[in-house]
Formats: structure tokens, C-alpha cells, sequence
């Protein structure tokens, strides 16, 4: 399988996300847990948050899962549901509860954040080899999975090594690392992970996530110790992200953050170079793309909805400097709003704005209610 998506073997369902989600629990005011006098009811998941970003965007999406039979369990289905997402895949478990956390407001990267999981045991951790479908896990364009499903029992582990062995009519597997050392009771969570994603067709990792799981700095670093996936995708915070693809027309080069390409440059102004090649010995086209200057509502979520926006364009065949811009655009939708899921631009907003030069692209500011904002009020040149 390459980094492209087979339409002739999955010709209905764009994409099937498999993972856990849970009832969100968002304090009213910022401080302690401790402190915090009530929450607002919300839903997360990574994988469902990847799945409603897609449907808004258009895209006919699956979610597969267990949840309880009980209160939060029907919130769940029907609040994901409302965004156009199929959970007619979702099992309900009799004896296991839905999954809850309560978050602080303050940044995941802070020592101030605080994360309080009720999860242990919950419907989502019995999902195992043999209790769901194929029929319903590859019914779609591409399977898109993440790292936390791995970590929640042995028998999710179990059903991820199953799901990234490569086999005959698979769809396109995209796996988002998203290391949580927090669930790795064990410590194994970073061999693991590398072992997972090395059976994938798509990946995508944080250059800090790497450094603390892998102990690789930089996204050469992590594409030589990743060789397998046809594409991998190295999100740089704050300075953009770059994808390494395998057997991409001009492989062997390095373009810019132009949607049309051209000859670019790094995060220190110098070229950023760096050609990888997969375990067939075939070179990589590296495509970086600067990220968007935002004003940050609050961070959780912006990875899923990168993800998501990097599948849509994707689904749409679209290059690969432009799959990355519209990551960044999807990311920033949901990065303007308290919550894990931001409404994204309309396709056509979308498009207009990863059609601009490198430099129109470099002056964009997103803040609060930018996506729905007219086409004049976006703030381009």
C-alpha cells in the first residue's frame, strides 16, 4: 500500500476512525481542580475527534468503538453522531462504563494542566481481535487509528498489532502516534509505539513526542528510524511541519511550503535538505510548510484536527504542500475554540486560503470566529 488511497477496493465510506471517546468534563473557570466550581459537558477522543472534523468537512465518515450502556454512553453516540458521523459501528457494553476526564484550562504543556482520567476499565479497554467487524473496520478509504487505543488494555495492544500488519485489501492505515507516557503503566509505550507505527501507510508524530518517546531530534532523525510508512508526517509545533513521502513524482527533492511548490527552506532559513529513502532503497520528496500565526484559544485537539485536515486533502488527492496548509487551517479551527473541536472552514474558504503565495500565506492571523468570517473578513493581504 502506498500513500495514496485505493478508491476501486473501498469505493463507499471515506474514512473509518477506531478508538475511545469520552464524556469532557470543561471547567468554568481557570485554576486547580481543586478549586474549579463546575464543568461543562463536552465530548474527546482523538480518533472521534479526527472522525466529526471530517464529517464537517464534508468527508462520509465511520466511527468504531464500545461504550456503556448508560447515560454517557448515549451522549456520546448521539453528540458525535450530530456531526454527520455513521456510528451504526459502535458497540454498547452491558457491564463496562463510558469513559470521563476532567480537564484544567490551562495548556497540556504547562505544570499547571491538569488531566483527572475515569477510565480505567471502561467499554472502550475490552475492544480485542474478534469483537468488531472487518466489515465494518475496512469499509472505508482509509482506517485512521491512533497510539492511545494501544495503551488502554492487552487486548487493545492485541487489536492494534492486528490492525498494522500489512495484508492483502487493507485500506490505507493511518496511525497517529500520540504518545501519553501517562498510560503506559509499564513503560513499554515507546517501543510499542515505534513497533506500531512502522506498520502503517500513513503516520503522524510531533517532533517533541519523538524526542521524549524515541529520543530523535528532527524529522530526518525520525523518517531513518521510520522507513516503512509511505508518508510521514513530522508536526514542528509552532514552526510548521514537513512530510517525507516515498515514490512521490520528484522524489529525492526538498519543496517548499508553496501549495504549487518550488525550492524552500527550514526553520533556521537554511535548506532543509534531507532525503530519506524507505527499506526499498526509494528516495523521499520532503515537503515543508510554515505554521499559521493564531491566537490560541486553548491547544487540546489541534493534533487530531491537523490530522484530519491532512486526510481531507488527502481524499481529495490534492499535493502534498497543500494537504499540509489545509492541516494547519483545520488545526487553527480548533485551536480558536475552548473545546476539542473547532467548525472548520468552508471548503471553498479553505482552498482560497492554501491557494496563496508564501508570502499572503505568511501574513495570515486567525483568531476566535475566523471560520466564520467572510471571505473580506479573514484577515489576507
Amino acid at each position: 500500500m502506498t500513500g495514496t488511497v485505493d478508491t476501486d477496493l473501498h469505493p463507499g465510506v471515506d474514512v473509518v476512525c477506531l478508538g475511545e471517546s469520552m464524556v469532557t468534563f470543561l471547567p468554568s473557570l481557570p485554576g486547580r481542580l481543586a478549586d474549579v466550581p463546575s464543568f461543562a459537558r463536552t465530548i474527546g477522543g482523538a480518533e472521534s475527534n479526527v472522525a466529526c472534523a471530517l464529517a464537517a468537512a464534508g468527508h462520509t465518515v465511520t466511527w468504531v468503538s464500545r461504550v456503556g450502556a448508560d447515560g454517557f454512553g448515549d451522549h456520546l453516540v448521539d453528540a458525535i453522531a450530530a456531526y454527520g458521523v455513521d456510528t451504526s459501528g459502535v458497540r454498547r457494553d452491558p457491564d463496562r462504563p463510558t469513559g470521563i476526564y476532567f480537564r484544567t484550562a490551562t495548556d497540556r504543556a504547562t505544570d499547571a494542566h491538569e488531566v483527572a482520567y475515569y477510565r480505567a476499565g471502561s467499554a472502550a479497554s475490552a475492544m480485542a481481535p474478534g469483537s468488531l467487524s472487518y466489515d465494518d473496520l475496512w469499509a472505508g478509504r482509509v482506517l485512521h487509528v491512533s497510539g492511545i487505543t494501544a495503551a488502554l488494555s492487552d487486548d487493545c495492544l492485541a487489536l492494534m498489532r492486528e490492525l498494522t500488519t500489512r495484508a492483502p485489501g487493507r485500506p490505507l492505515l493511518s496511525f497517529d502516534v500520540n504518545h501519553r507516557p501517562g498510560l503506559w503503566r509499564d513503560g513499554s509505550g515507546a517501543r510499542v509505539l515505534l513497533e506500531l507505527a512502522r506498520g502503517a501507510d500513513l503516520v503522524f508524530v510531533g517532533e517533541d513526542e519523538a524526542a521524549e518517546a524515541w529520543g530523535l531530534h528532527g524529522g530526518d532523525a525520525i523518517r531513518a528510524a521510520l522507513p516503512e510508512p509511505a508518508t510521514l508526517v513530522v508536526k514542528r509545533g509552532s514552526a510548521g511541519a514537513t512530510v517525507y513521502e516515498r515514490g512521490a513524482a520528484g522524489a529525492g527533492a526538498t519543496v517548499d511550503g508553496g501549495a504549487n511548490g518550488g525550492v524552500g527552506s527550514g526553520p533556521d532559513g537554511g535548506a532543509n535538505g534531507g532525503v530519506g529513502s524507505g527499506p526499498d532503497g526509494g528516495a523521499d520528496t520532503v515537503t515543508s510548510v510554515p505554521a499559521l500565526r493564531v491566537d490560541v484559544v486553548a491547544p487540546v485537539g489541534a493534533g487530531d484536527a491537523f490530522a484530519a485536515g491532512f486526510l481531507s486533502a488527502t481524499l481529495r488527492g490534492l499535493p502534498a504542500a497543500a494537504r499540509l496548509r489545509h492541516g494547519h487551517l483545520m488545526a487553527a479551527a480548533t485551536l480558536t475554540v475552548p473545546g476539542d473541536l473547532g467548525a472548520p472552514p468552508s471548503r471553498a474558504d479553505a482552498d482560497r486560503l492554501v491557494d496563496l503565495d508564501d508570502a499572503a500565506w505568511g501574513t495570515l492571523r486567525l483568531g476566535p470566529g475566523w471560520t466564520a468570517a467572510t471571505e473580506q473578513e479573514v484577515r489576507t493581504p
